[in-house]
């Protein structure tokens, strides 16, 4: 297990927040995470940081980072097993060598396997409900390992029974997938990748879709109307490509970020009579 004091986080999130914690733990198994769980309080857990708002500048409380560690992924049959800190474009790419369809719409997400499960992340082409089997994790409450079934973890529009609750630590999940012609699944990786760059501002850090969308409508439009776009705050500036993200112009605080998502909030409640939700996890 790697410790790091005084751990920069900058890297480990989406929007390049500079920001620092007292400890860091990197744990390389399970018996690791047990072990830190077991002797650490108020433990701030994180993956690839592809879906988080650091609000603040330092952190006294440690964070237990499962970003690209306890990341084997493996093929039985038509199933992939996937540690919770394997990257989708891993998990993708290891399906098309193994000829399996299923996961082509994952290619293009920056996730890790957990964060992707607990927000049921998805895109146009498909979601992690159409091909989760189970998930295994850590139940903080008795400190057991167990496992659902995905009818067991209630995965709805970007949420899951992970996505409140903070007793609860995923550590891999399986993947039902099918038999695929290789040709076809790298064709439809190629696709989805391509029309999320057209659309996307992935010149800026950022950790794409700010807000939940609400049910009829769409919030880029709404942000449009109210001429929104490109407005900032600091260095955080509504996206001059999609308004539904926010990116980083140039170090932007958290601060910054929660601010402009204040104003957004705001004037959608005043001028549409619709409460926004956050999609991103804040910390």
């Amino acid at each position: 297990m790697n410790v790091q004091y005084n751990f920069e986080l900058t890297e480990y999130n989406g929007y390049r927040i500079k920001s620092f914690c007292k400890i860091a733990y990197f744990p390389e198994n399970e018996e690791d995470i047990l072990d830190i769980i077991s002797k650490e309080d108020n433990l701030t857990i994180i993956g690839s940081g592809h879906n988080i708002i650091l609000s603040k500048e330092y952190y006294e409380q440690p964070f237990l980072i499962i970003n690209n560690v306890i990341n084997e992924a493996r093929v039985n049959y038509n199933v992939i097993e996937a540690g919770a800190g394997a990257y989708l474009h891993e998990i993708s790419e290891l399906a098309l060598r193994n000829s399996l369809s299923g996961l082509e719409f994952c290619y293009d997400i920056p996730s890790s396997v957990g964060g992707a499960v607990v927000m049921n992340a998805g895109t146009k082409e498909g979601v992690i409900s159409d091909v989760l089997q189970k998930v295994r994790f850590l139940d903080l409450k008795n400190l057991q390992f167990k496992e659902l079934e995905k009818d067991q973890v209630n995965l709805n529009y970007r949420s899951s029974i992970f996505q409140d609750n903070s007793d609860a630590i995923i550590l891999k999940a399986w993947f039902l997938l099918s038999l695929g012609e290789p040709i076809v699944i790298r064709k439809k990786m190629h696709e989805s990748k391509c029309r999320r760059w057209s659309i996307q501002p992935r010149e800026y850090p950022n950790c794409g879709s700010v807000f939940k969308r609400p049910p009829g409508v769409f919030v880029g439009p709404m942000i449009d109307e109210l001429g929104l776009k490109g407005f900032s705050i600091g260095g955080a500036q509504v996206s001059e490509k999609h308004s539904g993200f926010i990116v980083n112009r140039g170090n932007a605080s958290g601060e910054d970020i929660l601010r402009l998502i204040a104003e957004i909030k705001y004037q959608v409640k005043d001028n549409f009579g619709i409460d926004l939700e956050v999609e991103q996890r804040i910390i």
